[in-house]
């Protein structure tokens, strides 16, 4: 995502806050072919938090695989929040049923980037 601005956070601040935080207070699922990982998605309650892969498994059904999994862990529908620039995961979640809900001018994310809020609830129809 060229479009980031540089990370304020150190490679051992990150570690520690997947390790000490998200890991303990959610669902991880983890895609691995041939023993690498290649891919993961959190989910935390109806949040989708994150759903990343490697940019050499994209396109490859993987993402889909994650989030039909996520799915199944939160069958009562979610919710996750995507940068507007990023067109590639918007167009990810539109096809999979995803809507807007929600937009802001991201002066609540680090990134200070505008963001959408997508929901999927299952049986609702996108337009």
């Amino acid at each position: 995502m060229p479009y980031l601005p540089p990370q304020r956070r150190t490679h051992d601040e990150v570690t520690y806050w997947i390790r000490e935080i998200v890991l303990p207070e959610s669902h991880t699922l983890v895609a691995v072919r041939d023993e690498e990982i290649v891919g993961y998605a959190v989910v935390c309650g109806e949040l989708l938090d994150q759903l990343y892969l490697r940019p050499d498994v994209r396109r490859t059904g993987i993402g889909s695989r994650l989030l039909g999994a996520a799915r199944e862990h939160s069958p009562g529908g979610l919710t996750l929040h995507v940068f507007q620039l990023n067109a590639e995961a918007r167009a990810f979640y539109a096809h999979h049923g995803f809507r807007v809900v929600g937009t802001d001018d991201g002066s609540g994310n680090m990134e200070n980037l505008p963001a959408l809020t997508l929901r999927w609830t299952p049986g609702v129809a996108t337009p």
